[in-house]
């Protein structure tokens, strides 16, 4: 991040707040005219500092009223396995991240569902099924605290 001045972290900010601004209003923001703070915002683009754009919706609006944390653990350590488990876990929507962890278990999932019925029939017929799935481990979220997304690049 050495190579991003205080403009540059200005208009990371503003995107991350709201990501469809237009670039007039972009420019407006953080002290630049049209042309320069497009060509800045291309520069971001290209030199991969904006992985994409995309909107944040509604978990309640969209039915999700149940989030779960789970730590899933594997007996054997192979990677083959492993592999099959990631692509399996890749196609599966309703996973919204996973992460290969150290400590006591293998990955940590996010996960979301309609309500607990919907969790405990998921858990038993896809994730406890997917390669190499030994032990599962869930913590559902009572209340979301903070969920904001945004990175430091201050």
């Amino acid at each position: 991040m050495n190579d991003i001045d205080k403009i540059d972290r200005a208009i990371l900010n503003a995107l991350q707040a709201d990501g469809r601004l237009s670039n007039a209003r972009l420019a407006e923001l953080v002290g630049l005219s049209e042309t320069p703070c497009a060509r800045r915002l291309r520069r971001l683009e290209q030199d991969g500092y904006i992985e994409r754009y995309r909107a944040m919706l509604s978990r309640q609006s969209l039915g999700f009223g149940v989030v779960a944390f789970v730590l899933v653990r594997f007996a054997v350590h192979d990677r083959t396995l492993a592999d099959r488990f990631e692509r399996e876990v890749c196609a599966i929507e309703r996973i919204l991240s996973c992460h290969n962890v150290s400590g006591s278990a293998d990955y940590l999932l996010q996960i979301v569902a309609r309500d607990l019925d919907d969790y405990g029939t998921f858990l038993r017929d896809q994730l406890r099924s997917l390669p190499g799935v030994t032990a599962v481990e869930s913590s559902l979220s009572l209340r979301e605290v903070k969920a904001d997304g945004r990175l430091p690049v201050s």
